[in-house]
C-alpha cells in the first residue's frame, strides 16, 4: 500500500505538470484555432532561461520566476502571434502545422546555439533542502505539493477566465467567428495576443516544474509535449476539465509503470512510449471529427505537370547525379551524396500530403523499416531486399493507416507522430524476440546493424560515386511515378478528397479505400528511400530515423513545395547539401545553420506555394525556349568537359556553371517578357480560345486574365446606373 501511494503521488505530480502544459495548448487552440506544435519547445526554452537566471547567474528564485513567467514568456507569446501566427490566415492546415513545427525546430536550434549541448545543467527542486511532508503511509516533497497546487490553481483560474470574464468570452468568440466578434465590439487581434501570452507563460511554467526531474536537453524536453498532447486530446482541444482528466490518466500511467513495470528487457522502453500509445488510443476511441465540408480559399497553387516537363526533370536529376559522381571527391560524396535517397523519403510526402492533404509526420519511421529490411534480408547485396523493403514498408503503412483512416487534419498528424515516438522510444530499442515461436525478429543488433552494398546486373554499388548515380536514377523513376499518379485518375481522386472529403463522400467516392491506397503507396516510397539510404550509410542506428529528423524533412519539403516533385528535391538538398555546404564554407557561422530549417518553415506562411513555384516562374522563359535551352546545354557541356580534362577544379566548375545558367536565364527573360503566360504554358491563341469565366479552371490564371477582367468589369457611371 505504501508503494502504491508513493507512485500515486509521483503520477499526480507528473499529471499536474502535463495539465499545466496542456491547458496552455488548449487555450491557444480554443482562442485562435491554431494548434501550436512548438508549445513544448517554448516551455523548454524558458526552462533553460530560468536555469540561466536562477542557477548560473544566481538570481533569487522569486525574481527569476517573475521575470520568466510574467515578462519574458508573455512578450514572446505576443511576438509569436503578431509576427508569425497572424499571417497564417488563408493558408491550409498543412501550412499552419508546418509553421508551428518549424517554430519547434527553430527553438531547439536556438537553445542549442545559446546553451551548448552535452553539458550537465542540474536544477534543484523548490525547497529541496526542506524535509518532505509526512502523509502517514507515505511522504510528499514540497516541490511535488507546489506542483499539484499550481495545477489546481491554473484549472480554477482558466475556468473562471473563459466562462465568467468578458475577455474569456471574447477569446472563445474570436475563433468561432472572427468577423462577427468584431461587429460586437471585440478586438480579435488583441484577444489572440493575450491568449498566446497566457499560453506561452503556462508552457514556461510547465517546463520549469518538470526540468528538475529530467536532463535539461533541448530535443527531449521539447518532445515531452507529446505527453501533453494526449491530455489535450482527451478534451478534444477544447474542454479544460477533460484535459485535466487526461493529464491524470497519462501521469498516473507513467507513475505506476515506473513502480510496477517488470524488469524485462522487452518492456524497458514501454514507460517512455506510454504517453504516445495513450495518445494514439485516445485519438481512435474518441468521436470522429466531421468530414471537412466547407471549402476555404487557399493561397496555394500547384499546376499539373506536363509529360515533357516530367521527362526533362527526370533527365536533369540523372545528369546532376552523374556530374556529381564524376567530379566530386569521395569525402564530398559521402557528405552530400545522400541527397537523393532522403529526397525519395521527401518524395513520399508529395502524393500523401501534397495531393490528398493527409498529414503524416512518421515518413522517416517508414524509411527506418525499409532500412531494417534491407539490412537483414540484403546479405550479399541481394536486390530483392529492396523489393521486400518497399512491400513491407507499404504493408506497415497500411496497418498504421487502417485505424487512423477515420482521422484527418491535426488529429491525423498527432496520430502519426505518436506512431513515430513509439518506434523511437520502444520498438526500435527491442532486443531479439521470437514471434509466436515461428520466427525471430531482430531490429537493431546491439544498437546498430551493418548493411551490405547493393549488387545489381553484375555491378556492386560499393563506392559513393556509384551509389549517388543509383539513387539519382531511383529518384528520377519515382518522380515519374508520382507525376503519373498526379495526371491520372488516382491523382484526381486525391485532389478531390483534399478539396472536400464531404463532397467526395456525397458523390460516392470510396474515401477509406483512397486513403488506404495513398498511405500504402507513400509508405512504400519512404521504405525505398530508407533502404537506399541504409546502403549508403553501411551501418544504421535508431538515431538515423528519429522524429526530429522526420519533422525537418517534412518542414523543408513543404517549404520546397509539397505539391511538386521538385519541392521534395529542394527540401532534401536544403537539409543535406545547403546546410553542410554553409558550415564548410563559412565556419564562423556554422553554429547558426541549425536555425535554418526552422527559419525557412516559419517564413512559409508568406509563400505557401513553396520555393518550387518561384523557381518555376523564374526559369519559365528558359524552359519554353528551345534555343535558350540548347545554348545552356552546350555551355554546361563545355564547362563539364573542361572539368573532366582537369583544366579547372571543382569550385571554378561550379561557379562557371552557375554563371552560364544565370546568364542564359537573364537573356531568356529579356527576350520573352510574357513570363506569366509562358509559365502557365499558354499561347496567345489559347488565351483567346478559353472563355474568361473558365480561365483558372481549364488552365492557370494569368496576369493578362486579370487585366482583361478589370477591363470588362470597368463601367462608366451611365452604364452602371442605366441613366444618361
Amino acid at each position: 500500500m505504501d508503494k502504491f501511494l508513493t507512485f500515486t503521488i509521483v503520477g499526480l505530480t507528473i499529471a499536474a505538470i502535463y495539465a499545466v502544459i496542456a491547458s496552455g495548448l488548449v487555450l491557444t487552440y480554443t482562442t485562435t484555432g491554431i494548434f501550436n506544435f512548438a508549445h513544448g519547445a517554448a516551455g523548454m526554452l524558458f526552462a533553460f532561461t530560468y536555469w540561466q537566471l536562477r542557477f548560473d547567474w544566481g538570481w533569487p528564485a522569486p525574481v527569476a520566476l517573475f521575470v520568466v513567467l510574467f515578462i519574458l514568456a508573455p512578450l514572446f507569446g505576443v511576438l509569436l502571434e503578431a509576427v508569425i501566427m497572424r499571417g497564417l490566415e488563408g493558408t491550409t492546415e498543412t501550412v499552419k502545422l508546418v509553421v508551428s513545427i518549424s517554430l519547434l525546430l527553430f527553438m531547439i536550434g536556438l537553445a542549442q546555439l545559446i546553451w551548448k549541448p552535452g553539458i550537465s545543467r542540474p536544477m534543484d527542486n523548490f525547497y529541496a533542502q526542506n524535509p518532505p511532508i509526512n502523509l502517514g503511509p507515505t511522504t510528499i516533497t514540497i516541490h511535488q505539493a507546489i506542483t499539484i497546487g499550481i495545477a489546481i490553481a491554473v484549472a480554477i483560474t482558466l475556468r473562471l477566465v473563459l466562462t465568467r470574464l468578458r475577455i474569456g468570452i471574447a477569446m472563445r468568440a474570436a475563433v468561432d467567428d472572427r468577423p462577427l466578434s468584431m461587429l460586437n465590439g471585440a478586438r480579435p487581434n488583441r484577444v489572440s495576443m493575450l491568449a498566446w501570452a497566457m499560453g506561452t507563460s503556462l508552457a514556461a511554467l510547465g517546463g520549469i516544474l518538470i526540468a528538475p526531474g529530467i536532463a535539461l536537453d533541448a530535443p527531449s524536453l521539447s518532445l515531452l509535449i507529446v505527453s501533453a498532447y494526449a491530455a489535450a486530446i482527451f478534451g478534444r482541444l477544447r474542454s479544460l476539465p477533460l484535459t485535466f482528466l487526461g493529464a491524470i490518466v497519462v501521469g498516473c500511467a507513467e507513475g505506476y509503470l515506473s513502480g510496477y513495470l517488470p524488469q524485462n528487457q522487452y518492456l524497458s522502453g514501454l514507460r517512455l512510449a506510454i504517453p504516445a500509445i495513450i495518445l494514439f488510443i485516445v485519438l481512435l476511441v474518441l468521436p470522429n471529427p466531421r468530414l471537412r465540408g466547407r471549402m476555404t480559399r487557399s493561397r496555394e497553387f500547384f499546376p499539373t505537370p506536363t509529360i515533357q516537363g516530367a521527362l526533362y526533370f527526370a533527365a536533369a536529376v540523372v545528369v546532376i547525379g552523374v556530374i556529381c559522381a564524376t567530379t566530386m571527391t569521395d569525402p564530398d560524396l559521402i557528405t552530400y551524396g545522400k541527397v537523393f535517397s532522403i529526397g525519395i523519403v521527401a518524395l513520399s510526402l508529395v502524393p500523401l500530403v501534397g495531393y490528398s492533404g493527409q498529414i503524416s509526420l512518421c515518413q522517416l519511421s517508414f524509411a527506418g523499416i525499409g532500412a531494417i529490411v534491407v539490412a537483414h534480408l540484403g546479405h550479399g547485396g541481394d536486390p530483392l531486399a529492396i523489393v521486400w523493403a518497399v512491400l513491407i514498408a507499404a504493408a506497415v503503412g497500411a496497418l498504421v493507416a487502417l485505424p487512423a483512416l477515420r482521422l484527418s487534419g491535426i488529429y491525423l498528424a498527432l496520430g502519426t507522430a505518436a506512431f513515430a515516438v513509439t518506434l523511437d522510444r520502444w520498438v526500435f530499442t527491442l532486443p531479439r524476440l521470437t514471434v509466436f515461436g515461428l520466427f525471430d525478429v531482430n531490429l537493431f543488433e546491439s544498437g546498430s546493424v551493418s548493411v551490405d552494398p547493393l549488387k545489381f546486373l553484375g555491378t556492386t554499388f560499393d563506392d559513393p560515386g556509384s551509389q549517388m548515380i543509383m539513387t539519382a536514377v531511383a529518384f528520377a523513376l519515382v518522380s515519374l511515378l508520382v507525376i503519373a499518379i498526379r495526371r491520372g485518375r488516382l491523382g484526381r481522386r486525391l485532389l478531390a478528397m483534399k478539396d472536400s472529403e464531404a463532397a467526395c463522400a456525397t458523390l460516392g467516392l470510396n474515401l477509406l479505400g483512397t486513403k488506404l491506397t495513398v498511405f500504402a503507396l507513400s509508405a512504400g516510397i519512404a521504405g525505398l528511400g530508407g533502404a537506399l539510404y541504409a546502403t549508403q550509410l553501411t551501418s544504421i542506428t535508431p538515431n538515423n530515423f528519429d522524429l526530429v529528423s522526420s519533422l525537418q524533412i517534412f518542414a523543408l519539403t513543404v517549404v520546397g513545395g509539397i505539391g511538386a516533385v521538385g519541392g521534395a528535391l529542394i527540401g532534401a538538398a536544403s537539409l543535406l547539401v545547403l546546410l553542410p555546404l554553409i558550415a564548410t564554407l563559412l565556419p564562423s557561422i556554422a553554429r547558426w545553420v541549425v536555425l535554418f530549417p526552422g527559419g525557412a518553415g516559419i517564413a512559409l506562411g508568406r509563400n505557401p506555394n513553396g520555393a518550387v513555384h518561384d523557381i518555376r516562374e523564374g526559369f519559365a522563359p528558359l524552359i519554353t525556349s528551345r534555343k535558350m535551352m540548347a545554348a545552356m546545354t552546350i555551355g554546361l557541356a563545355a564547362v563539364y568537359a573542361l572539368r573532366l580534362a582537369d583544366v579547372i577544379t571543382n569550385w571554378p566548375f561550379v561557379l562557371i556553371s552557375l554563371a552560364v545558367i544565370v546568364a542564359v536565364t537573364i537573356v531568356a527573360n529579356l527576350t520573352q517578357p510574357r513570363v506569366v503566360e509562358a509559365a502557365a504554358g499558354v499561347s496567345e491563341a489559347e488565351l483567346a480560345d478559353v472563355p474568361l469565366e473558365w480561365r483558372g479552371i481549364d488552365r492557370a490564371w494569368t496576369e493578362a486574365d486579370r487585366d482583361e477582367l478589370d477591363r470588362r468589369v470597368g463601367m462608366s457611371e451611365a452604364e452602371l446606373h442605366g441613366v444618361a
